[in-house]
């Protein structure tokens, strides 16, 4: 059968089984998308991040790189995807149509987009997502007129994600707790000789054991003086004695993703680590005093920075000291929403969630870091993971 029949046989028998949010929930995500579609004056909006279709359809699927895309007006919700996408589409997404095109059948991809959209005179783009693909766009603005396409389609849909409801927030929860176990299982396995991969391939277990969905970033371990480059992964190495062995895990549950960073020393901790360890906690409280409902991202930052001054010329950060967290896809766990650094005036909000990516690399010689995803509450930062903030020493 074709994939139009494999649909109509899978709709018989399984659509919407593996749907993974409450009816009210998606009904709720919505209509606060379309009134403030409504509000700025766009008659469509045509997402293309898989973590944007998902929100407000529950679509998932692992493979993520082939062209999918939905399309909202007022009174309807219709998703494209390719033939191999035809089952996640009817077993998990609540739409009103599905339109497929052959896998390897690109040129059937705009004919139905530009027929879908033809009624309609403004139409926004996220023009930032990594899946809006040139060469659709640039044939649907042929086709109907680069006149009708705004490019801040986007930032409508990712005001409303960065908030989080009761559910998510309780998804959320479910992943750190599963973060947690991670953690706390590699740990257990670290000591000189040890590899970096048998550490990370525990953590890994404990996750995808207690219940974990396939993750959004794969365990991150480092080792030794590889602890002070960031974005490297476990690679083969052998942990020596008295090395720093950096984690940062981040399980998903319903493709929502709380991480954590945690540090161990396969022995004892030097003064240098535990300084590191301590600034790191300094930064991470005066981050938590700052994140209050009406405070701005920038505010926040520059308490961050006035805790790293006095050792910001000898380590290394990263200059973000949070990002918005919620539900996503491979290749990152990062929402991309909004980011607590110098110059963000977005103010906070309750239920906002950021992961606080705490840590500070000394180049060459090693990093420590420690982190908990922390929701935003009236009375400040609230960490939903359980990170003992501990050095913890095997020796």
């Amino acid at each position: 059968m074709d994939h139009h029949a494999y649909r109509q046989a899978l709709a018989a028998t399984l659509a919407g089984h593996e749907q993974p949010f409450p009816e009210a929930e998606l009904e709720a995500r919505c209509r606060r998308l379309r009134e403030r579609m409504a509000g700025v004056g766009l008659e469509a909006l045509l997402l293309t991040d898989p973590a944007d279709l998902h929100y407000l359809t529950g679509y998932h699927t692992f493979e993520v790189s082939v062209h999918a895309c939905l399309v909202v007006t007022a009174e309807r919700l219709v998703l494209q995807v390719p033939s191999i996408e035809t089952g996640p589409a009817v077993v998990t997404a609540r739409v009103d149509e599905v339109i497929g095109y052959r896998w390897e059948g690109l040129e059937e991809v705009v004919d139905p987009l530009a027929e879908l959209l033809t009624p309609f005179r403004a139409i926004g783009l996220d023009a930032m997502s990594a899946g809006l693909r040139h060469g659709v766009v640039s044939a649907l603005q042929a086709r109907l007129g680069a006149e009708r396409f705004r490019v801040d389609g986007g930032a409508l849909l990712d005001r409303l994600r960065i908030v989080k409801s009761d559910f998510e927030l309780a998804c959320l929860r479910e992943s750190a707790r599963l973060s947690g176990l991670g953690i706390r299982a590699a740990r257990e396995v670290i000591a000189p000789g040890v590899s970096d991969q048998a550490v990370a391939a525990e953590g890994a277990r404990a996750m995808l054991a207690a219940g974990s969905e396939f993750m959004s970033l794969q365990p991150i371990v480092t080792t030794g003086a590889r602890s002070g480059t960031i974005h490297v992964n476990h690679k083969r190495r052998i942990i020596g004695a008295d090395e720093p062995v950096f984690l940062e895990f981040g399980a998903a549950y319903q493709r929502y993703t709380a991480p954590m960073m945690h540090t161990v020393v396969a022995g004892r901790a030097s003064a240098e680590m535990q300084a590191l360890r301590d600034a790191c906690r300094e930064i991470f409280e005066a981050l938590c005093r700052a994140m209050r409902p009406g405070n701005s991202f920038d505010a926040a930052a520059r308490a961050g920075e006035a805790s790293l001054a006095p050792l910001a010329d000898r380590v290394f950060f990263s200059g973000v000291f949070g990002y918005a967290v919620g539900a996503q896809f491979p290749p990152s766990w990062v929402e991309g929403t909004g980011f607590i650094a110098r110059g963000q005036t977005r103010a906070f909000e309750a239920d906002m969630v950021f992961h606080l990516p705490l840590c500070l690399r000394l180049p060459g010689r090693f990093g420590v870091g420690m982190s908990d995803t922390v929701r935003v509450t009236p009375a400040g930062g609230e960490p939903l993971t359980d990170n003992p903030w501990e050095l913890h020493e095997t020796g």
